[in-house]
């Protein structure tokens, strides 16, 4: 058996796509490119793909990680290609390199994921540092999220490890944030950016890097 490591990107034409539905599709493009994959034992066996973190609706990507089991050896390289062809637009297979078969599950490797969020507003670039700056030196930071289960109450400063002003021209600036994601938390950027003080919704959010934890 062969673990293999995919990194691959998330462009608009599928941003909104969710991930029961990327799960469904991986499988589908594996058996179209021919490339066998091994499956769990039991009663319901399943395709032994996992993805490192869920990617929420409207946000794309350059660093979606996901592990593969195959039944045989595959080539990296033939790889990126046979599966290049058989995916759809807004897809693609940047980088595939082999893992130990017996490393931990990508999912508990994941510590944090980086976003560039891009937002419009009026606030002046010192305004935007200083929101910046009071965010990073709270404390604490309460927040609610309405679900369909109710609101869920908890502490967003929390799941902030870092946020920092990478562009402003105004009306537009893009931040740059480093938010957790593991089992106790995943921080979201369009949150943060209402924490902010940014009054609309960001044009555009793009996962830039996910960072596993390293030992």
């Amino acid at each position: 058996m062969q673990r293999l490591r995919v990194r691959f990107c998330r462009g608009e034409e599928v941003k909104f796509i969710s991930h029961l539905d990327m799960m469904r599709l991986w499988p589908r493009a594996f058996l179209r490119a021919g490339i066998a994959l091994a499956y769990t034992e039991g009663f319901n066996p399943h395709p032994r793909i996992s993805l490192a973190a869920p990617l929420a609706l409207g946000i794309t990507s350059e660093a979606e990680l996901m592990d593969v089991f195959c039944q045989r050896q595959v080539s990296p390289h033939w790889f990126i290609g046979a599966m290049n062809q058989q995916l759809p637009a807004g897809i693609e297979v940047r980088e595939v390199f082999q893992v130990e078969v017996s490393q931990p599950s990508l999912t508990s490797q994941v510590r944090f994921a980086e976003y560039n969020v891009a937002v419009e507003t009026e606030k002046s670039q010192t305004e935007v540092e200083s929101a910046v700056g009071n965010l990073l030196a709270a404390e604490h930071l309460p927040w609610q999220h309405q679900r369909d289960t109710g609101p869920r109450h908890y502490d967003l400063r929390a799941l902030v490890d870092d946020v920092w002003l990478m562009e402003w021209r105004q009306p537009h600036c893009v931040m740059g944030m480093r938010l957790r994601s593991d089992s106790g938390g995943s921080g979201r950027p369009e949150q943060v950016a209402l924490a902010l003080g940014f009054s609309r919704y960001p044009r555009s959010m793009h996962r830039t890097r996910l960072i596993l934890q390293t030992n």
